[in-house]
């Protein structure tokens, strides 16, 4: 231990020789690294799992053991989380931006394994939701904890933060631009020569790691050879419009599905209705088990049939009708399989399942067009051109859906129907939705980072930190006499009065008094009969955001702070809010 301290301390004393821009390049390294090695295990467990469980099945018989495996994952998985780890790490995006916005980017340094073991038992035992998601959190818990572990300051150990995040990305998808736009877009981080430098490193580094152990096949090894016709221009406009509403529909039942599932006060009531959901998909419509990837790149080769393997409807998947039936079934029952899985227990993203709803969308599309009205339209393409539409929407990162698909199948001769369509997607759902399954809980919440600076840096500051608690309570049942001798040892001019219970009544202000003061005639005059009601109430839990709008309406400059039961906490004051917000604005801008 004591050699450990020693390198520790050595290590603290090289970096603090490097300069700046240096030491972000080599720890961008250091970060793709462990990033990327920790996705090969994440990949490899979850392997594993799924050659033990599911490989030996039949293809042409239906499997029981689909009804059991699911509930079996999400209660491993629920159990290793509260009882190991103790401690929330589900929805791996949305924790990732709530560290940014509230926790200074620290992340807990359980979370540099945590994920990999809960997702992978999650989505191995059968879980409809993704590896991304917990992929993401490992990356920003590894680059986060090598930035407090080096004592960096907030705007590095962000830095870093966002350079674990899409190190992580890149290495699943061999995707690096992917990596890098995803923080960009999704992450908010501000786009400088000093971040970018570091984003590419890191993202190269994993990419370069992930070819060394996993080959340099892309995810998806399709052949793009159809280029866009100016003649399908309307019909990959109607995919876009398509792509929107199911986005909606994804965020929709993903919230409801939540809520419902919110009713349930005991964990193993979640266990059991989620467990019995997913089974029964998962039985009557096996491409649901796992995050979905075979059954994508099945559509992808346009083999749509072997959708229909382990499946009950196994004998009638060579008549066209079941087989639109049957996509479109599973890609509306994906939604609610991926919800029911999370809001179970389970550990897993919505990465994955919105890029498997989005092929099934497409290749319903052109499935119908090609069958039924005679169109010779290119299955692949639709199949990725759906993906970006669905995630673009759902995400409500365009950009990312773009270079996403473009990496994963080398399809860079479809960037005008995948921009046509993630545009189209992005504008519907937006009109419904402006916020994204990630950001909507943290933004109702009022804890999301944004691209705009001064709500950036609102977000950072805690009002009671910020509440002052030295003012003077007073009963309504004083006298004028009786305050005046108070005043001369008190400095504030404003004191709250309050029952015998702690509720605010009201506030007697020292201006009020003034005509009075010296007038020993009035000092038997009874305190409430100045009393005067606060230019508003400020409530204990109220993001800075919403006091300063209080401020603004009031054209106050000293609001009192009470509980939801009224009870009298403090006094907040503009100058002071201006004051911190000034003195944060330099911390997080500090080079």
């Amino acid at each position: 231990m004591k050699k450990l301290e020693i390198l520790y301390r050595y290590l603290i004393v090289v970096t603090k020789r490097l300069t700046s821009k240096q030491l972000m390049i080599i720890l961008a390294i250091l970060v793709g690294l462990l990033a990327g090695f920790g996705t090969f295990v994440f990949e490899w467990l979850l392997y594993l799992i799924k050659q033990v469980l599911v490989s030996w099945f039949q293809i042409n018989t239906a499997s029981f053991f689909y009804l059991v495996y699911p509930v079996i994952g999400i209660v491993l998985a629920s159990l290793f989380v509260r009882y190991i780890i103790k401690d929330n790490i589900s929805e791996g995006v949305t924790r990732v931006l709530y560290a940014m916005s509230k926790k200074g980017s620290r992340i807990k340094p359980h979370n540099c394994y945590s994920s990999i073991v809960g997702g992978a038992t999650t989505i191995g035992f059968g879980g409809s939701v993704g590896p991304e998601a917990p992929i993401v959190l490992t990356g920003a818990a590894i680059g986060s904890n090598v930035g407090k572990l080096l004592r960096l300051n907030y705007k590095h150990i962000t830095l870093l933060l966002c350079c674990g995040a899409a190190a992580a990305l890149s290495a699943i998808f061999k995707a690096p631009i992917t990596g890098v736009v995803f923080v960009l877009e999704i992450l908010m981080l501000d786009i400088t020569v000093g971040s970018i430098i570091p984003l590419l490193v890191a993202t190269v580094t994993a990419t370069s790691l992930a070819f060394f152990l996993n080959g340099f096949e892309p995810m998806l090894s399709v052949t793009v050879r159809d280029t866009f016709e100016l003649r399908n221009l309307p019909i990959y406009t109607a995919l876009g419009l398509l792509c929107g509403l199911i986005s909606y529909y994804f965020t929709a039942v993903n919230a409801k599905v939540g809520s419902y599932f919110g009713r349930f006060k005991k964990q193993y009531q979640r266990w059991a209705v989620g467990g019995l959901i997913l089974g029964v998909l998962i039985f009557v419509f096996p491409p649901l088990y796992g995050e979905g990837y075979e059954s994508f790149i099945d559509l992808l080769h346009g083999n749509p049939e072997a959708l229909f393997n382990n499946s009950m409807f196994f004998k009638y998947r060579s008549i066209p009708w079941v087989v639109i039936l049957y996509l479109v079934a599973i890609l509306f029952f994906k939604v609610v399989a991926m919800s029911a899985t999370n809001a179970a227990g389970g550990v897993g993203g919505t990465f994955a399942p919105s890029l498997f709803v989005g092929a099934f969308t497409g290749a319903a599309m052109a499935y119908i067009c090609n069958t039924f009205l005679g169109f010779d339209l290119s299955f692949v393409s639709f199949t990725l051109v759906g993906m970006a539409g669905v995630m673009s929407g759902v995400m409500k990162a365009p950009l990312t859906s773009i270079f996403l698909i473009a990496e994963l199948s080398n399809g860079y001769r479809l960037f005008v129907p995948l921009m046509l369509v993630a545009a189209t997607a992005f504008a519907i759902s937006y009109y419904f939705e402006p916020y994204s399954i990630y950001t909507k809980k943290l933004h109702l919440k009022g804890e999301l980072l944004t691209h705009n600076k001064d709500r950036s840096v609102l977000v950072f500051l805690d009002l009671k930190r910020l509440m002052e608690t030295d003012f003077r309570p007073i009963s309504r049942d004083m006298t004028v006499g009786d305050l005046v001798s108070l005043i001369a040892t008190e400095r504030r001019n404003i004191f709250p009065v309050l029952d015998d219970e702690g509720v605010l009544l009201g506030v007697v202000q020292l201006d009020d008094l003034r005509p009075v003061m010296f007038d020993p005639q009035r000092y038997g005059d009874r305190i409430d009969n100045y009393m005067i009601p606060p230019p508003d109430i400020i409530l204990s839990n109220e993001q800075i955001a919403s006091v300063l709008q209080s401020f603004e309406d009031s054209k106050a400059w000293m609001l009192p702070v009470v509980d939801t039961g009224m009870h009298y906490l403090g006094f907040i004051s503009k100058s002071r809010i201006l004051a911190a917000y000034r003195e944060q604005l330099v911390a997080i801008s500090d080079e």
